[in-house]
């Protein structure tokens, strides 16, 4: 009796300092930070760290862990996409494109955010940033910064032979003739022309410009067949075939057109917000010379800026969706959104930045950009968008290319287009 009375009491013992163990293992383990991850281009981790440092200053309880990536979108996209297919995915927030969100959404990768954010505080962001983050009702991404095209312009040309800002494509045609008649200046009008992603999101502009629509998302039906599409790349290749675009615009990217704005042989740029501060760069041909407004359209209709842009969703696995919220609304709150937005030169997804005595003390221009931004369309929020996109960029390609009349490539890109999409619309 004695013995077992002995070797109960070594076994309590034992247990004791088992479960002991184990709770101070626990607390040690509550003790120490969560850690948030999330892959970016290598690029944006450089210029993101001072505001991951500030967050983990003021937040002792959450480490940030920022996983460097390439810095070609696409192919952050598809590191994302990998993990995610995996099943376990070790990133706990997704920053990403305007572009994504639909497909990542669509696969139930993401966490809906709207019982997070109420109706007045996301009227505090772009309406069309707010509205690349929708997907079927629910609201998967919180803006960061905001991104949209634009016509750059030379002022100093415009003053030379008498005109105004365009405002319609038939303005733009006969001011860039106008100005390649009476001045040294080569070319006309420049934008991107290679077959990839910016090649569609010039289109969305110009085919908005008509008053027409690539896919309607609540409908699914399609409109590249329509006469706005038409037009659309009708004018497109007219530009080329009129020498109002140089030849070469067929393989141009953004860094492309941008070369030839600065070097002073053309009057008119389609480009992203970030040209700016590269065209008024110190030596440049057009430097002091440039302004920029709302991209022109068809006669009665309105303008259309492309929304380009990146935000933050969180996904779906994370073991800490309270954690990974508190980032990303760190991230997306005023304060460090300015910080970021003035020391990098990148735009605000918040209205009331682009009128912030801070911000106008060093981006002036910022009010016309807000002008721009109010025009903001975002691309077809569907889960095919990839699919659809790949389609209208080889369409497009082969019209501007003279491989294809526009209405013969708008037909097929349509007919394949609602193929993918399941529906006749």
């Amino acid at each position: 009796m004695n013995l077992s009375w002995k070797k109960l009491s070594l076994f309590l013992l034992a247990l004791a300092i088992a479960v002991g163990a184990l709770v101070w293992e626990a607390y040690v383990q509550a003790q120490q930070p969560v850690t948030i991850s999330f892959l970016l281009r290598a690029v944006e981790a450089d210029q993101m760290q001072g505001l991951a440092q500030q967050f983990m200053d003021e937040n002792p309880d959450i480490r940030i862990e920022m996983v460097r990536g390439p810095n070609a979108a696409d192919a952050v996209e598809n590191l994302y996409t990998t993990s995610f297919l995996l099943g376990d995915s070790p990133y706990d927030i997704l920053f990403s494109d305007v572009v994504w969100i639909p497909k990542f959404a669509a696969a139930g990768w993401l966490v809906d955010l709207s019982d997070r954010v109420s109706d007045s505080d996301l009227a505090d962001f772009l309406e069309a940033d707010v509205a690349a983050g929708l997907y079927q009702d629910g609201l998967y991404r919180m803006p960061f910064r905001s991104d949209m095209g634009m016509l750059y312009y030379r002022t100093d040309l415009l003053e030379q032979v008498g005109l105004e800002p365009p405002e319609t494509f038939d303005d733009l045609i006969t001011a860039s003739q106008t100005i390649q008649a009476q001045t040294d200046v080569d070319w006309g009008f420049t934008w991107q022309g290679l077959q990839y992603e910016g090649l569609v999101t010039n289109f969305v502009e110009i085919i908005a410009g008509y008053g027409g629509f690539w896919i309607d998302p609540d409908s699914l039906a399609v409109g590249l067949d329509q006469p706005a599409g038409i037009q659309a790349v009708e004018f497109m290749k007219g530009v080329i075939d009129q020498r109002i675009s140089p030849p070469g615009v067929t393989n141009y990217i953004e860094e492309d057109s941008l070369r030839q704005f600065q070097n002073g042989n053309v009057a008119f740029l389609r480009n992203w917000p970030y040209a700016w501060a590269e065209a008024n760069r110190e030596g440049t041909a057009v430097a002091g010379n440039i302004a920029l407004k709302p991209m022109v359209h068809a006669e009665g209709q309105q303008p259309a800026a492309c929304l380009g842009g990146w935000g933050f969703g969180i996904s779906a696995t994370t073991p800490h969706p309270e954690e990974a919220w508190r980032v990303v609304e760190f991230f997306t709150s005023p304060g460090p959104m300015k910080d970021f937005i003035t020391e990098f030169a990148y735009v605000p997804s918040r209205r009331a930045l682009f009128t912030d005595p801070d911000v106008l003390a060093t981006f002036p221009h910022y009010e016309q950009l807000l002008e721009v931004a109010d025009t903001a369309i975002p691309r077809p929020p569907v889960g095919q968008y990839a699919q659809l996109s790949d389609i209208l960029q080889r369409y497009l390609s082969a019209a501007i290319t003279n491989q294809m009349t526009p209405e013969a490539a708008m037909q097929a890109a349509a007919g394949e287009s609602r193929r993918v999409l399941g529906a006749e619309g």
